[in-house]
C-alpha cells in the first residue's frame, strides 16, 4: 500500500481538514505526492510572476495566514510524469470520486468550471484541486 512521504505529510498538514481527508484516502489506493499546500505571500507572488499561478496574493485557495489552513492542495500521480495528461486526468477522477463519497466537493484545475468537459480550460493546472465554497 502507497504512503505519504514526511514532506507530502507536512505539506498535506497546511491544508483544511477535508482535504487532509480525501487525500489520506486515497492514498491507501492510489500513489501520489503533495506538492503544496499553503502558500505565503513571497511564493505566491514568485508563482504569479512566472505566469505558474494567474493569481496574486491573497487571491488563491493556497493563501492562508500562518497557522490557517489553505483551501487548496497540488497534487501529483506518483512518479511524477508532468506530461502524461492522460494519467493526471485518471487520477483526478479517482481523486473527484473519493471527494463525492465524503459529501465533500472540489474543483480541479483542468476542469475549473465543473462541466465535464476537459477541453474548454483556458489554464490547465492538473495537480490543483480546491475546496468548492
Amino acid at each position: 500500500m502507497p504512503k505519504f512521504s514526511k514532506k507530502s505529510k507536512a505539506e498535506l498538514d497546511t491544508c483544511d481538514e477535508r482535504l487532509q481527508d480525501i487525500f489520506n484516502e486515497v492514498i491507501k489506493y492510489f500513489d501520489c505526492t503533495i506538492i503544496e499546500g499553503r502558500r505565503d505571500k513571497k511564493r505566491q507572488d514568485k508563482l504569479f510572476k512566472s505566469g505558474k499561478s494567474k493569481v496574486f496574493w491573497p487571491m488563491s485557495s493556497h493563501n492562508a495566514p500562518v497557522r490557517a489552513k489553505s483551501k487548496a492542495v497540488d497534487v501529483c500521480p506518483y512518479p511524477i510524469d508532468w506530461g502524461d495528461r492522460d494519467l493526471f486526468t485518471y487520477f483526478a477522477g479517482f481523486v473527484m470520486g473519493v471527494a463525492a463519497m465524503k459529501g465533500i466537493l472540489l474543483q480541479w484545475g483542468g476542469d475549473w468550471n465543473n462541466d465535464n468537459n476537459l477541453k474548454n480550460n483556458k489554464f490547465d493546472d492538473l495537480c490543483h484541486f480546491e475546496l468548492r465554497m
